[in-house]
């Protein structure tokens, strides 16, 4: 496994279990917002840009969400 793939296990892993517990706290809203920009990053650096610009759009969307629940 490159570092790039884990970098991207690692970023999927996170929004997996951050969308999953975002009811418990507003908190995980927002970290599912940073792990949408890390799979965003991956998505770029992997060169597949229409993952890296949806996830970008979801880390955006999950902000906005955060900011109104808080």
């Amino acid at each position: 496994m490159t570092l790039l793939s884990a970098f991207g296990l690692f970023a999927v892993t996170a929004m997996l279990i951050t969308y999953a517990l975002e009811d418990k706290s507003s908190w995980l809203i927002l970290a599912f917002a940073f792990a949408c920009a890390l799979g965003s990053i991956y998505g770029f650096l992997q060169g597949a840009w229409p993952f890296g610009l949806i996830e970008a759009v979801w880390a955006g969307v999950a902000v906005r969400r955060w900011w109104r629940k808080k």
